[in-house]
Parts: structure tokens; sequence; C-alpha cells
């Protein structure tokens, strides 16, 4: 385990090395940095190793392609922590990689029925506390370790990831899907990058709290609109109106931006 100052050398290291390869890309610069963040890949190939039947070797170098990608990609001059802007690009490869070679992820039995009792756990607090209850609550509940609520709801997140290119709406209103907010389509399908979700975090928090807190609920924690609207006691039209609402009013902000940079 790192110390707090090994960490910060890291950083640095890191940064000084991206700043050096966007001037000059030299193979043996790439090959550092991936050297120096290589347990970026570790970390996410051993969570996947979980729950598929492929070897931990090959996530691996699956995941080292999304470092690469991510290490050609970033730009220092954004303020985003290199680390963070990493993590989409080799998630991202190793669910390509997992979609391709496996017809299913394999999901651990006990994870999945945690899944299931998790969701129902999730809406009866929900109705109790009045609030979206933390992921202790939900452990306690389940009467089972936070880790191991923490990594089933994981694998319920990741194994089947939100179609962010997929309509929302259908009829004769214009169609209008989370994808449509941010400008990174690579990685659209698994997750988006960084810099973009960051900046979407930072416009979700601008709008109406309920309208917020259903768009999370939909996209982020891929629950149905059903779902959502039961958990939060509210009938699926209006459900379905604040989420064309809030992605409209994502669109203007998120363009915005743009205009401004």
């Amino acid at each position: 385990m790192f110390s707090t100052t090994g960490n910060t050398d890291l950083k640095h290291s890191t940064l000084s090395l991206l700043q050096a390869y966007q001037d000059n890309p030299a193979p043996e610069l790439r090959n550092r940095l991936v050297e120096l963040n290589i347990g970026l890949v570790r970390k996410e190939a051993h969570r996947w190793v979980q729950c598929t039947q492929e070897s931990f070797d090959d996530l691996m170098q699956v995941g080292t392609l999304g470092l690469i990608h991510a290490i050609e990609r970033f730009d220092p001059t954004k303020g985003v922590a290199f680390s963070s802007f990493a993590i989409p690009y080799i998630r991202g490869e190793i669910q390509h990689y997992l979609r391709d070679k496996s017809p299913q992820i394999r999901v651990p039995r006990r994870w999945q029925t945690l899944q299931s009792q998790g969701k129902r756990v999730m809406r009866e607090l929900r109705q109790q506390l009045e609030r979206p209850p933390t992921d202790s609550e939900i452990a306690q509940a389940l009467d089972v370790p936070l880790e191991e609520w923490q990594a089933a709801k994981f694998a319920s997140y990741y194994t089947t990831p939100v179609s962010l290119d997929a309509p929302t709406f259908e009829g004769e209103e214009e169609a209008v899907a989370l994808g449509d907010v941010v400008p990174d389509q690579r990685y659209q399908s698994f997750q988006l990058a960084e810099e973009d979700r960051i900046r979407l975090q930072q416009c979700l928090r601008k709008l109406e709290a309920r309208t917020c807190q259903i768009l999370e609920f939909v996209f982020l924690h891929d629950l149905s609109q059903k779902e959502t609207a039961e958990l939060l006691g509210l009938s699926a039209v209006t459900v379905s109106r604040q989420i064309k609402k809030g992605l409209q009013a994502l669109q203007q902000m998120m363009r915005h931006d743009d205009a401004e940079s």
C-alpha cells in the first residue's frame, strides 16, 4: 500500500511525463506511463475476473490497451486527475472485450440474489427515510458486509450498462437521449469519458433536486422508469416528463459551456 508521499510522487511523476508526452509522443514515454499506472489496470481486472471465465492475464492485456488510449487522449491542461480520466477507458476496453468474447458475463448467484433483495430494500428504506438510503443502510438491512453489497451492486451496474444513445421518448415529440448531452462517443455505451462526466455531474447539480434524483436513478443506477416511479412515490407519467425536462436542460447547459470554452 502506497504512503501519502508515495501517491503524491506518483501523481507528480505521471503529470510530468504526460506533459512531456503531449509535446513529444515517444514510445518510451508512453511505456513509462504505462508502468507507473499499471495499478489502475490491475484494480479493474481484479474486479472483473470475479464475474467472467476469462483469465486475469487476458483482462490485464485488454485493460492496458485502455490505459494506452487514455494516455494518448489525456490533456494535462484540463485539470482532471489522470487516474480518474483513465479508469473509464480501461473499464470500457475490458467490457468491449467481454461482450465480444463471452455471450454473457457471469454474475455469482449470491450477487444476483443480493441485487434483487437490494432493490426491494432500497424501495422500503426510501419510503421509511423519505430519502435515498446509503449503501451502509442497505447493507445493514440485508445483513451483509458493506463490501459485499457494493460488489453485487457494482456487478449490476456494469454488466448491463446504460445505452446512452437509445431514445428515451417515443411519439410525436423529438426523442432526447443522455448520450446527446456529451460530445465523447467512443465509450458512451459503457461510461462517459471523465471530462464529460465531470461536466455532466456539475450540470446535474444545477437541476431541481427531484429531477436530478430521477436522472441518477434511471441513467446512473440503471433503474427502469417504473422502478424509479415506485421508489419515489410518483406516477410513471411524472417520471417520464421529468426525464425529458432534465435531459433538455442538461443539453442547454452543456452547449452553453461549449460556447463559452
